[in-house]
């Protein structure tokens, strides 16, 4: 399979990342949550993925301290020994997986030790984007932005982003670095896709004012856009959504099946499948830069990758659009009856 990958820059900086990254949280294993979604903790299949992905352009790779207990760190750096200048490395801090009063949050104590071990385990001296994987409302964000800031003075980090915040979060967190003339957050790490758009109410609209990049996680749904439920079907026995369909933001069935329905419609005129049109809707949208995909084994990374080199018609997305939509919460339900001063995003 030839895959021609598409780059695009990331939020306001200089760096290009690929529009498909991988999302090594299926790295390491012997974590519950982690094993739910197929993580392995063999190594010579994290190599052979790894290999997979920069044969096809996929050289951003995603992980996090606390993803398998620093597990997915030690086997991503194992996996791209030797090659680490032919990658991008994103990895995370702020949560918690030891004991101790200080070894959470976004504290320059916490964030310190934490990208420290984070470069101890991958095998590299600096990491590509560093985020915080989660606002941390007890530290003060000069603290943390300082912090981050000094990270790239010393090149151990390249670029900050965040992840999880709320439109306040974010934006006081970009108004402190501009103060003080600090590093600025290049992207932001959020949940979107077609049956979860609250991305777009307020955060979509700050990313494109702000220019900061979307780096999409579990674009999906967790697992519900993938095919495998269908309307008057049960799951298949042997499946994953047993245990990851009860995780993350729940839906009325009805709503869900319409939006696949909508998918299946789209996938009969496109030959193409559920996840592969659900992925390049989202490649469609404003402020995206990258999706992070997750991947058992090969066939399933293979498929995912088809969901470039080519796109949704205009009807297709309207289709798309129409079967997703959901009643926006207020205030945005408000600001949407003006839409001459408040223009929507897309």
């Amino acid at each position: 399979m030839l895959i021609v990958m598409e780059y695009r820059l990331l939020g306001g900086s200089g760096l290009k990342v690929p529009v498909l990254s991988f999302g090594a949280g299926t790295f390491g294993g012997g974590v519950e949550f982690f094993d739910a979604w197929g993580a392995t903790a063999d190594e010579a299949q994290a190599r052979r993925i790894v290999d997979i992905c920069l044969e096809a352009g996929v050289d951003l790779f995603d992980t996090a301290d606390v993803y398998s207990n620093g597990r997915s760190e030690e086997v991503l750096g194992k996996a791209l020994a030797g090659r680490r200048d032919k990658a991008l490395i994103s990895t995370k801090a702020t949560f918690q997986f030891e004991e101790g009063p200080n070894r959470v949050g976004s504290s320059r104590y916490h964030l310190r030790y934490s990208l420290e071990n984070s470069l101890r385990r991958l095998g590299t001296d600096y990491i590509d984007i560093y985020h915080l994987h989660g606002f941390d409302a007890m530290t003060p964000i000069e603290e943390v932005q300082d912090t981050l800031h000094t990270f790239v003075r010393e090149g151990k980090v390249r670029y900050i982003a965040c992840s999880n915040f709320s439109g306040w979060h974010l934006m006081k967190s970009l108004a402190v670095a501009d103060r003080y003339g600090w590093t600025r957050f290049v992207a932001h790490q959020v949940y979107y896709s077609l049956v979860g758009r609250e991305y777009e109410w307020e955060l979509m609209p700050l990313a494109l004012d702000q220019k900061v990049g979307a780096l999409v996680w579990s674009p999906l749904g967790w697992g519900r856009l993938t095919g495998k439920i269908r309307r008057g079907q049960p799951l298949p026995a042997v499946s994953r959504l047993h245990k990851t369909s009860q995780n993350g933001p729940q839906m009325p069935d009805e709503y869900l099946y319409n939006v696949v329905d909508a998918l299946d419609s789209v996938a009969q005129e496109t030959g193409k499948s559920i996840p592969q049109v659900a992925l390049n809707w989202l490649l469609q949208r404003p402020t995206v830069a990258s999706l992070i995909l997750g991947a058992r084994n090969e066939e399933q990374l293979t498929q995912n990758l088809d969901a470039i080199g080519w796109n949704l018609t205009p009807a297709q997305i309207v289709k798309l659009d129409t079967a997703s939509a959901q009643p926006p919460i207020y205030p945005y339900w408000h600001q949407r009856q003006f839409a001459e001063r408040n223009p929507p995003p897309i």
